[in-house]
């Protein structure tokens, strides 16, 4: 009988694979995971209408006619690029950690990672607090006598333990209860927007007119000036372009077509695009509609703070014209959807940083579950929410930093991998990525909030992971150990013996030195002598690797090579394998390093080698607490 410590334990682990791809019972149509990463990119119709107008003024349509082209012709194809080379969910920080290998791509991508942070994890505190605002501020609930509803800070709180529960229970439930209130929103929206163009603008064509003039009038009645300046004021309204990582994040849960392999997922891939394009397209044609009803319609002083549209143009709208009951149900669909715009940065936080913190050794192994980190990201939010006071503007800057600087970098990794290609792709991806660095650029000038809140997580996250690595840098690491013919045969002869392992630093040839220097030092004989060569790869990888060991006669000498990212851990792990091949202790022999031993364990900690006698025979004994059945470590 398990004990209701192990269930837990059981419970929380379940699902823990070294593979981060996603059962075909989890995938959905790509339609129905759009609703996943549109609640956070249809949501932010609830404030964009109101942050254009601040930014822009009456230039506010043009401005966003400006983000529509940047949508569809610059973020489209970019992301079009990076979901064809990251079909598991890799999104643009894989690829440009391909293009940096080595410590130099993993510092970049845990930055970049500081930024994805940023940007999920205040995308799920800042939706449900504007969801909490929604609920506290509107009449009808006001008059409600539930204490719950009057507290922002408890109903925050409230509504992110929530959505953590949903998670704990599955995906297919979050996809599920994505898809009813994306197109119950959209529908809403699409009635306001309508009544408004229809009923109001259409039938009082003086409106249009006369906002017309007034935007001429204001800039010299030059149509060009016009453009121009909407075309410099466009990155204040860059919280329209949130969705789209989110939207490659996801690609695991999408349906491709039968015949895919995990190699080749062609049909996932296809239609990803499809979601890509469609989201952008539903996206766009609201953020325009909205943009024209709202800026005409609305009196300016209603978007100052503290007035009847501050934050919720839309809904101004609704209670304006269709009445206090419809605006009251509009509320409510924008405050679910709101809340629930958290379930798109939970998928998007699930997908991604599981596949490189572990990997890189910087997270415990339980961050390879989905359940633990479901709670830790919960957690890590109730903390964000707590430090910000549930406050939507104090965490707007960081949100719109986040959301550029991870578009900039899918740009710029979309712009390398054209160097190859046709001049035109060169130039034109070329193009994107200089104006996504000028929107990235623009936006932290102006809001210097968002880059040092980015810069905290970042230091958290380098913090946090590098001394998990520390932490973890005596683990066995290596799963697997293969033996070729040759070194299997070199095993099998000496296994009637002891067998008898000298490490001996690759590139020297001079083996007859070194056998001799082992037989004075360890008083063995030179015939049982068998060299082993650890090459060093990537040190900045950590583990799940495969050791495979190649033997090698080299004059009259026995030579085992391999190629590992640790030498202490690749010795460890050999010395480990021939025990239970050959039912014998073997015995390693290795020299004691000259210098200062600190030295040595940072020159292990980054470059794989230094300090490798103790540290192999940490790790030893830590992978077998017997002292009687753990290979044997002589240092001379």
């Amino acid at each position: 009988m398990r004990t209701t410590r192990q269930k837990i334990s059981i419970w929380l682990l379940e699902g823990m694979r070294k593979h981060f791809s996603v059962h075909r019972s989890e995938q959905d149509s790509w339609w129905r995971v759009m609703c996943l990463t549109g609640v956070d990119y249809f949501s932010s119709l609830s404030y964009a209408p109101g942050i254009a107008f601040l930014a822009a003024g009456i230039l506010s349509p043009l401005a966003t006619v400006v983000l529509v082209l940047l949508t569809l012709f610059g973020a489209v194809p970019v992301y079009y690029r990076v979901a064809s080379r990251s079909p598991h969910g890799q999104g643009s920080i894989a690829m440009l950690e391909s293009l940096l290998p080595g410590w130099l791509g993993k510092l970049f991508v845990l930055c970049l990672l500081g930024f994805a942070a940023t940007d999920f994890i205040i995308t799920i505190t800042l939706s449900a607090a504007d969801a909490a605002t929604h609920l506290v501020q509107n009449p009808l609930i006001q008059q409600m006598f539930l204490p719950l509803l009057h507290h922002r800070m408890a109903l925050t709180l409230c509504l992110l333990a929530t959505l953590g529960g949903i998670f704990l229970k599955g995906f297919r439930e979050a996809i599920g209860l994505a898809v009813i209130l994306v197109w119950f929103y959209l529908a809403l929206t699409a009635v306001i927007l309508v009544n408004g163009l229809l009923f109001h603008l259409s039938s009082n064509a003086f409106l249009v007119t006369d906002w017309w003039h007034q935007l001429l009038a204001a800039h010299h009645d030059s149509v060009w000036r016009t453009i121009g300046l909407s075309c410099l004021l466009f990155p204040k309204l860059a919280l329209g372009l949130s969705g789209f990582e989110t939207g490659v994040a996801v690609m695991p849960l999408v349906k491709g077509d039968p015949h895919d392999t995990e190699n080749e997922p062609a049909g996932r891939i296809r239609n990803t695009k499809k979601l890509l394009i469609t989201a952008a397209i539903i996206m766009s044609l609201f953020l325009l509609v909205s943009s024209i009803c709202t800026t005409i319609l609305i009196p300016a002083k209603e978007f100052l703070p503290g007035g009847e549209a501050d934050g919720r143009a839309i809904a101004y709208l609704a209670h304006q014209y269709l009445g206090t009951y419809f605006g009251t149900v509009y509320d409510v669909s924008t405050a679910l959807i709101l809340w629930f715009a958290g379930a798109s940065a939970m998928a998007g936080l699930l997908s991604l940083v599981p596949r490189y913190l572990p990997r890189f050794g910087m997270a415990p192994d339980w961050a390879k579950a989905r359940r633990p980190l479901v709670i830790f990201y919960t957690l890590v939010s109730f903390a964000v929410t707590w430090i910000f006071n549930a406050d939507v503007i104090a965490q707007g800057s960081a949100y719109a930093t986040g959301v550029l600087v991870v578009m900039t970098s899918a740009a710029i990794a979309s712009f390398l991998t054209t160097l190859k290609e046709s001049r035109t792709s060169r130039m034109f991806y070329f193009f994107l990525t200089l104006v996504f660095c000028y929107t990235t650029a623009v936006n932290m000038v102006e809001r210097p909030d968002g880059i040092k809140i980015a810069s905290f997580f970042i230091l958290v996250i380098m913090i946090t992971s590098f001394t998990s690595r520390i932490m973890r840098s005596t683990e066995l690491r290596i799963n697997k150990v293969s033996l070729d013919a040759q070194a299997n045969s070199f095993i099998e002869a000496a296994s009637s013996g002891v067998l008898r392992l000298v490490a001996h630093r690759p590139g020297s040839v001079n083996y007859a030195q070194k056998a001799q220097e082992s037989v004075v030092l360890h008083n063995i004989s030179e015939d049982e002598i068998i060299f082993v060569e650890v090459k060093i790869s990537d040190a900045s990888d950590f583990g799940d690797e495969e050791l495979d060991v190649s033997g090698e006669r080299i004059g009259s000498y026995r030579v085992l090579k391999c190629s590992s990212t640790a030498v202490p851990n690749a010795l460890a792990a050999l010395m480990l394998y021939l025990r239970d091949k050959t039912h014998h202790i073997p015995h390693l022999y290795l020299g004691w390093t000259e210098g200062n031993p600190l030295v040595y364990i940072l020159k292990y900690l980054i470059w794989g080698e230094g300090e490798t006698a103790p540290v192999t025979r940490e790790i030893l004994r830590k992978a077998e607490p017997n002292p009687n059945k753990r290979p044997k470590v002589h240092v001379g």
